[in-house]
């Protein structure tokens, strides 16, 4: 019994250190980033009642207007909840951009394309983390450590419009992340 109790209390440690870890990992990456960002807002999405993971926006405060975010340097945590394939993530991620009607067929080709090599599986220990400076490349970090960018600029306001523009298919989450 002893001994049992002994291994839950190690895994437990073990899962810890392992949260903690990504934290720190994932703060160091927005505190060199975004030196002066905190978190605009956050909130959990939900597809047909499952929690998929739980959002946060990071900006600068005082430079971030929800009217005008595409102009302002942000980040974006994803806390998964779930496991799904990346390629998934992907293919979701163009569905979303066609109904807000962003983009046009060959950027929507050549984003999936560069999303599905960017994009890993996820499960519930995974944080990616989208980087967003306007002009620039949008990067992409898992649990804190960069795995990729697409450098198309049109791609990082067309990608972060899938939860802040006004017609988003999660408005909820929208209003949450925006602080409001």
């Amino acid at each position: 019994m002893q001994q049992g109790m002994r291994r839950i209390c190690l895994l437990l440690l073990l899962s810890l250190s392992t949260l903690l870890s990504t934290a720190l990992a994932n703060s160091v990456v927005l505190k060199q980033a975004l030196p002066e960002a905190t978190v605009i807002g956050s909130g959990s999405f939900r597809w047909f009642g499952l929690k998929l993971y739980d959002a946060s926006l990071w900006a600068v405060r005082s430079s971030f207007n929800p009217e005008n975010w595409q102009n302002t340097s942000m980040a974006l945590e994803l806390n998964y909840a779930r496991s799904l394939e990346g390629r998934r993530i992907a293919e979701a991620s163009i569905d979303e951009m066609k109904k807000l009607g962003i983009g046009t067929p060959a950027q929507h080709k050549a984003w999936d394309e560069a999303m599905k090599q960017v994009f890993p599986d996820v499960d519930k220990t995974t944080q990616l983390t989208g980087l967003y400076v306007p002009g620039q490349p949008t990067r992409f970090f898992r649990n804190g450590v960069a795995i990729g960018e697409i450098a198309d600029p049109a791609f990082g306001p067309a990608f972060f419009a899938i939860w802040l523009h006004p017609k988003t298919t999660a408005p909820k989450l929208r209003t949450a992340l925006l602080g409001q």
